[in-house]
């Protein structure tokens, strides 16, 4: 319930900054109702400069990132590598191993005991 509680008061919050109207200011005199009588006329509104907005800016962004990544990831993969011999001798056989009966010590009352054990050349 708290947080519910927060978050609802945390989107109140940014919503009403998100609509509050922004106005320019007039830097001014002002001495009550509106009367610019020895002072001239208010100053004209600030003209708005209308772009064209095509979107080259985002792309731009992208394409930057891309390239970015590409030289990133080539500059990443650029370390030391394996190069394998042209010439590798083969591997050693395995070792040739059996199975033999063998008496072995008993550690419990000692005597002897005969078990398997694997044996290798």
């Amino acid at each position: 319930m708290k947080k519910i509680i927060i978050s609802a008061m945390v989107s109140a919050v940014t919503l009403a900054s998100v609509i509050a109207p922004a106005t320019t200011a007039s830097a001014q005199y002002y001495d009550g109702a509106r009367r610019w009588d020895h002072r001239g006329p208010p100053p004209p509104p600030p003209r708005r400069h209308h772009h064209n907005n095509t979107g080259a800016v985002i792309a731009g962004g992208l394409a930057a990132g891309v390239v970015g990544g590409l030289i990133g990831g080539a500059i990443a993969n650029s370390g030391p590598t394996y190069v394998a011999p042209a010439y590798a001798p083969p591997p050693p056989p395995p070792p040739r191993c059996w199975f033999e009966d063998r008496s072995v010590p008993n550690a419990y009352d000692g005597g002897y005991h005969v078990e398997s054990i694997r044996v290798c050349n």
